[in-house]
């Protein structure tokens, strides 16, 4: 059973969804500001984030919360607006959802989010695939660039775990949002460039100039070196 951290001011969508979900089988904690919500955050699996907040802002909250982890984020969004929607991923939100929300679409993004975040990592094995300066161990889920380890959230990680599977393949966006994300509307390709901005910050010397995460103009994207 998952904790849910709901943050939502609007309080008829914040009991709606409490109860929804409740149903669904998740235990959901509800608050109604950002300030709340980053004190509750203890033991919870996932936080569904409302943008518009009074106070601190869904994009401050976002931020703070990323800073401090990796715990799955899902914000809601009142507005399909390219600008709203990108800030929030390029804070740190692995999906979104458009308000008026429908339950079912939020549970379903629930699930596969906490999908992503698969097994805890284990110690390194000796088996990890090496790629120049990148290391990737696929069975104990640890990433590390020149010998450190790098926190990758868990949508983060699946993306580069997807891409490197086979390096120098090009992985269109609609390829990558079905394998990462289990939802392959075209219209979210957003959500793949605003994690591979994240991800590149991590794991690329020169994000500017990438080594790893390589787009292919046109097409999508591929790992390298090549």
């Amino acid at each position: 059973m998952s904790q849910v951290l709901l943050i939502e001011d609007d309080r008829a969508v914040r009991d709606g969804l409490r109860l929804a979900l409740t149903r669904q089988g998740h235990t959901v904690r509800a608050v109604e500001t950002g300030e709340q919500g980053l004190a509750e955050l203890a033991g919870v699996d996932v936080v569904v984030l409302d943008l518009m907040l009074p106070g601190m802002d869904g994009f401050e909250v976002c931020r703070r919360i990323r800073a401090e982890g990796t715990l799955p984020i899902i914000m809601l969004t009142a507005r399909a607006d390219d600008m709203d929607v990108v800030a929030g991923l390029e804070a740190g939100a692995d999906d979104y959802v458009i308000k008026p929300v429908q339950p079912r679409v939020l549970e379903a993004r629930i699930r596969a989010v906490l999908r992503r975040v698969g097994e805890p990592a284990r110690q390194p094995h000796a088996d990890a695939e090496r790629h120049g300066e990148l290391s990737i161990d696929r069975a104990g889920l640890v990433v590390r660039v020149r010998g450190e380890p790098v926190a990758l959230a868990p949508t983060e990680l699946r993306l580069l775990l997807e891409l490197s599977r086979s390096p120098g393949r090009v992985l269109s966006r609609r390829q990558l949002l079905e394998s990462v994300w289990e939802h392959g509307y075209l219209g979210d390709s957003r959500l793949v460039d605003a994690c591979v901005q994240r991800l590149r910050s991590k794991v690329e010397t020169d994000p500017a100039t990438p080594r790893y995460v390589q787009t292919v103009r046109g097409f999508g994207y591929r790992f390298g070196p090549l």
